[in-house]
């Protein structure tokens, strides 16, 4: 794993919390996206060499709207860069962590991403995340 792609944070309202967000950070959202795949709306925020996005849920059986129902709206996951998002799968695997999906799927800002079952990690929900190169054949469904 290289660094901590991203930290997702779950919010019920995304322009209430954009707003929240761009007041805090001091700057606008550099990117909005619709994940059909995962039911979720997003917005990206960069500080420095870090980013935050900002997850709502866009239907009530939308994961998001899961977690936010049990746990109420603050930090979703912690996502991880990795150069091979296949490989750290396996290894990973191999090491006896639940993966939550057998193959990459699309995600949000141009990534393939794979989630962590947080029952295996202290709780914490965790995502690989890697460039998506784009004559990789996946099954996009409506994000960018």
């Amino acid at each position: 794993m290289n660094k901590i792609e991203h930290i997702g944070i779950a919010v019920k309202d995304l322009d209430l919390s954009c707003d929240l967000y761009e007041k805090l950070l001091g700057s606008p959202a550099y990117k909005r996206e619709l994940v059909a795949s995962e039911k979720v709306a997003t917005a990206f925020f960069k500080t420095g060499e870090n980013k935050i996005e900002l997850l709502a849920a866009t239907a009530e059986n939308s994961p998001i709207a899961t977690f936010i129902a049990k746990k109420g709206e603050g930090i979703h996951h912690i996502a991880f860069d990795v150069e091979d998002i296949y490989a750290e799968m396996e290894r990973l695997r191999k090491a006896g962590f639940i993966l939550l999906n057998d193959e990459p799927k699309p995600g949000a800002d141009h990534k393939l991403i794979c989630f962590l079952h947080p029952k295996g990690t202290n709780g914490v929900l965790i995502e690989l995340c890697q460039e998506r190169n784009d004559t990789e054949k996946i099954n996009d469904t409506g994000n960018g």
